[in-house]
């Protein structure tokens, strides 16, 4: 087992990672509101409001998504994902990452796949 973590720095599309997650098989997300690094310290120390520069606008959070998945969903979460918002490695985008999980208790059973698949295929026909 994974946990898969997206800081979303692209708040107005948390709605279709959500979608694209759910389409991925993944049933349970955590979504909260969190606040980079250099953001807050450009606001609070005087000696780094140069980098104000880094931050994005006025956009005042970000949005920091974990989900638990098995091992074999998470290359095709990071694929969609990465259609979705374009190039993680671009600055501005996010970050995400994966750290092993050991115990999971109290994570909602995953569908067979030809269930997934069965629900994509008719979001996609209609």
């Amino acid at each position: 087992m994974q946990a898969l973590f997206l800081v979303l720095n692209k708040t107005e599309q948390l709605n279709q990672v959500l979608k694209t997650l759910y389409d991925c098989g993944v049933r349970g997300a955590t979504i909260m509101n969190s606040t980079g690094m250099g953001r807050q310290l450009s606001r609070q120390v005087p000696i780094f409001a140069s980098l104000g520069y880094l931050t994005d606008g006025d956009r005042p959070y970000n949005y920091t998504i974990f989900a638990v998945m098995k091992d074999d969903k998470v290359p095709r979460v990071i694929d969609a994902l990465n259609r979705l918002l374009g190039d993680l490695s671009r600055p501005g985008t996010g970050i995400l990452f994966t750290v092993p999980v050991g115990t999971v208790v109290g994570l909602a059973p995953e569908l067979p796949a030809t269930e997934v698949q069965a629900g994509e295929d008719q979001r996609n026909s209609g």
